[in-house]
């Protein structure tokens, strides 16, 4: 006997609809508990009744245990995009610092080349401190999205290996991390 295809809407019918709803709900169960079985997969599902009546199945641990993953991984997620969203920012204003930069260095060749005649000391020191201050700003921006790519993927190493301790001798570097490029360079 074939069967006939369903139409998706409401059960009007009370009792069909609570026999449908024991039927599904058990091949749910099943087809989650296979699953978690045969691909090694961490399955946590809840389901209410329409009476309000809780069932989960959690196939590895707790649900609690389930419910904390995916929310660590959850706010890692938002936290990664905001950090996207912070590197690129930090990307443009890198953009926009290196071309100042350059200005300034195209600037101080042309000086010395002797196209805008002597500057004075105090002026070559001026130029010089912001130059220097630029720099800081490049290198601080630099650090800030190194920092906190290495706090998303420090976090995603504990929800997939659980605890991970890092080497504290690298974490007291008392130099920068952050590697000159030519953009420092006369």
């Amino acid at each position: 006997m074939a069967r006939g295809k369903v139409q998706m809407r409401r059960i009007e019918n009370p009792v069909h609809r609570q026999v449908t709803f024991c039927k599904r709900r058990s091949g749910l169960l099943k087809k989650a508990k296979e699953l978690s079985v045969l691909c090694d997969a961490e399955i946590g599902l809840i389901i209410f009744s329409s009476h309000g009546k809780l069932y989960e199945l959690a196939t590895n641990g707790s649900m609690q245990g389930l419910l904390e993953k995916y929310m660590k991984s959850a706010r890692c997620s938002v936290e990664k995009q905001a950090d996207e969203n912070n590197v690129l920012e930090s990307k443009m204003e890198v953009s926009m610092l290196k071309n100042e930069i350059d200005v300034l260095q195209k600037g101080l060749r042309y000086m010395f080349e002797g196209g805008a005649g002597k500057m004075s000391l105090d002026e070559l020191r001026i130029l010089e401190n912001n130059l220097e201050v630029w720099m800081y700003h490049i290198r601080s921006a630099k650090e800030g999205i190194l920092k906190a790519a290495n706090k998303c993927l420090q976090e995603q190493m504990e929800m997939q290996y659980g605890a991970v301790t890092t080497d504290q001798t690298m974490a007291n570097i008392p130099y920068s991390l952050t590697i000159q490029n030519e953009i420092y360079q006369y």
